[in-house]
């Protein structure tokens, strides 16, 4: 339900908390997974491919289920993330219980079906609620769920992991989404569009092919959407196996890596998502392809650092190598995400969204996941040793932000030459 204009006013910082709450929760859900995968991994007997599908199994599941964010330019986007918040906490509850890898698998993938309900449709409704000049550092804030998120589950799946077992890990993760479910359902919309120029179409919406088709015509969100999935498959690898790789290369304990990668995953993901939220608005303004500007430098510039970390064998060094990699990859997330909402129609962003997380996801981390265990298995008997595989698995995550940097560049240079800048999409 849409709300009136004067209703709306009171609700901004409700909604806001809410759904950046919501947010934080779901990366800490998907995150709890890698803090404890090496425990889960030893009791069950699984090789890297098997726990990298464990990873895996949820993006593929998400991927598939993105498009539901279609229903979201035509149905009441509040339900629908309410109904996904009380999913995906169900389940992450039930991976507590799951009695062999297959019903662990299938958590996994009902985590996805949730999530997918939730991610493809707030970021429209945060669009609704600010002005255009403040929606990249609006969607920092709201994306900085990712890097708090995904610290607190690998600081908490870690610790809790280590004295009580893999399995409270779940239970605790999967409670606080239930509360979060129903505040969800409490919120109300804003009204679609109010703070756009183009007027809000009243008549029925384009069917979901027309829809897709005229995205996949629009030039900037092909830019973005390929972009997006070379960073998604270097996060999404690793996010899942950097705490394998420092208990298993350097000997840490599942506390400790969680800990002190949570740590410094919190404070470069902050640093680096509010400093490209703010950057993005101003590099934006100053030249259409501003957005993509910023993005393609940050990419570019993390790549030869994460090749960096997995030869550097002084800890300190490497916690110092990982903040710097981490802080340019979070650097893109406001401002590719702004460029996202501003290069399509009003009444087509949900659609965006959701055809967008399917693509970034299917080309991006449900393949990473596993990607990167089956090149450790493989290359563990050819270097001698399971860490020198999973060491050549993770230096492998810098080619894919590389290309992305240099595509992203070579489309902010195209940008800047068309007359309507990002908003290219075909009348």
């Amino acid at each position: 339900m849409n709300g009136t204009s004067g209703g709306v006013r009171s609700w901004p910082v409700y909604i806001m908390i809410v759904l950046t709450t919501v947010n934080f929760l779901n990366y800490i859900d998907q995150r709890l997974l890698s803090a404890v995968l090496e425990s889960i991994k030893t009791e069950w007997a699984l090789t890297d491919a098997q726990g990298g599908l464990l990873g895996s199994m949820f993006v593929i599941v998400y991927t598939v289920v993105a498009p539901i964010g279609f229903l979201g330019d035509r149905m009441r986007r509040k339900n629908l993330i309410a109904g996904g918040v009380l999913l995906w906490s169900l389940a992450t509850v039930a991976a507590a219980f799951a009695r062999d890898y297959h019903e662990l698998l299938v958590a996994r993938a009902l985590l996805g079906v949730g999530e997918a309900c939730y991610a493809t449709i707030a970021p429209s409704i945060i669009a609704d609620l600010y002005s255009k000049d403040l929606r990249s550092r609006k969607l920092a804030y709201f994306y900085l769920a990712t890097p708090v998120g995904s610290a607190l589950g690998y600081i908490l799946g870690g610790y809790i992991g280590e004295f009580y077992g893999w399995r409270a890990v779940f239970l605790v993760g999967g409670l606080p989404g239930l509360l979060f479910a129903l505040l969800a359902f409490l919120m109300v919309e804003p009204k679609r569009g109010q703070y756009d120029d183009e007027p809000l179409s009243s008549g029925p919406g384009m069917s979901l092919g027309a829809t897709i088709k005229r995205l996949f015509k629009t030039p900037a969100w092909r830019i973005n959407t390929v972009g997006l999935a070379l960073l998604t498959f270097t996060i999404g690898g690793l996010a899942l196996w950097m705490p394998s790789y420092l208990e298993r290369v350097h000997g840490m304990s599942a506390g400790q890596a969680g800990t002190i990668f949570g740590g410094v995953t919190v404070i470069a993901g902050i640093c680096g998502t509010l400093l490209g939220g703010r950057l993005g608005d101003r590099m934006q303004a100053r030249s259409p392809g501003g957005f993509f500007r910023l993005s393609g430098m940050g990419l570019l510039a993390s790549s030869p650092f994460i090749v960096l970390m997995t030869v550097i064998g002084w800890l300190p060094g490497i916690f110092i190598v990982v903040f710097v990699a981490e802080m340019l990859l979070f650097l893109n997330t406001g401002p590719l995400n702004a460029a996202l909402i501003g290069c399509v129609p009003v009444q087509m962003r949900g659609a965006a969204f959701a055809v967008n997380v399917l693509c970034i996801h299917a080309f991006g981390d449900a393949l990473s996941n596993v990607l990167l265990g089956v090149v450790s298995d493989a290359a563990t008997p050819v270097l001698g040793s399971a860490a020198a595989g999973l060491s050549l698995a993770v230096a492998a995550t810098a080619i894919p932000v590389a290309v992305g940097g240099v595509v992203l560049l070579r489309g902010a240079r195209w940008i800047a030459r068309q007359p309507n800048g990002l908003m290219t999409y075909p009348g």
